[in-house]
């Protein structure tokens, strides 16, 4: 009885994968997000005219934020996806998600400039957290890309029915996040509408990330006791922890926490990968012999 239950929720989670990246499906969250913007636009626009009054919040560039808002959220929505194909992926994919909050943030800040500007030393010292989060989102940008081209994707388990196990646990876990995910989203709904003020639960959700992780560190262990790939998994989890302190610190932090937590796993996949072409030679020379 459980194990069917299970493998309902497994098959919803393929059904829901196989259309995720689909052509249609692509189109219909662009069109959202469009959607999304033109809207922002709009009431940015009733703002600036006084036909509206919705508060300093509402200019031109709320509409950048909202876009990118909605793009966040079905970019933890692929991030979800992605954890049964591959942890390091997942990793990944966090990292994308962390330079966009980068970019937001700067957009944001620069929705307060609209006016006239008095360029003086005040106004340039008030530019420098725009400054740090958009070059920060460059390196992470950058470190992501790198991070990459370095994966090796090494399967851990031994035969196609560990392999298949394990996957399926990813699978529930993901199913899951899915739908925390969107409780997230109705709570953050529901408070809006009674406290007037949209607060994002992303940073709550990455912590959901962190327990995700160690799970499925210590789930690894069924299949796999190897130092080199429990180290790979940790370092891992503990950049999440990083880039969940990136969300709640202050401008020039979070860059330099985001910063850390991706040269972390960068440096950890180059050393991952030259020590597992090392433990290769000795294998094909005794072949070899």
């Amino acid at each position: 009885m459980i194990r069917k239950f299970f493998k309902w929720q497994i098959n919803i989670f393929d059904i829901l994968d196989e259309h995720w990246e689909s052509p249609p499906v692509t189109k219909v969250i662009s069109n959202i997000v469009v959607g999304f913007f033109v809207v922002g636009l709009l009431f940015g626009l009733l703002s600036y005219l006084n036909i509206l009054d919705l508060g300093e919040s509402f200019t031109a560039f709320f509409a950048i934020e909202l876009a990118f808002n909605v793009l966040l959220i079905f970019e933890v929505l692929g991030l979800i996806f992605l954890i049964p194909k591959s942890v390091a992926d997942s990793v990944g994919k966090q990292f994308e998600i962390i330079s966009l909050l980068l970019l937001r943030d700067a957009f944001k800040e620069f929705g307060h400039y609209l006016g006239d500007l008095t360029w003086d030393v005040g106004f340039l010292y008030e530019l420098l957290p725009i400054v740090s989060d958009a070059f920060g989102a460059i390196l992470i940008f950058l470190i992501t890309g790198l991070f990459y081209r370095a994966q090796r994707h090494i399967r851990i388990t031994q035969s196609y029915e560990e392999q298949r196990g394990f996957v399926a646990i990813k699978k529930l876990i993901s199913i899951y996040l899915t739908v925390s995910f969107i409780g997230l989203g109705i709570f953050d709904i529901i408070s809006a509408y009674q406290t007037h003020e949209f607060i994002y639960s992303i940073k709550l959700f990455y912590t959901l990330l962190i327990f995700t992780d160690v799970f499925i560190l210590l789930f690894s262990l069924r299949y796999t006791s190897k130092y080199y790939n429990l180290f790979r998994y940790s370092s891992f989890a503990l950049a999440t922890i990083f880039l969940r302190l990136t969300l709640s610190a202050p401008p020039y932090y979070n860059v330099f926490l985001a910063v850390i937590a991706g040269l972390m796993v960068l440096g950890v996949t180059y050393i991952y990968n030259k020590l597992l072409s090392k433990q290769a030679k000795p294998l094909e020379v005794q072949a070899e012999g």
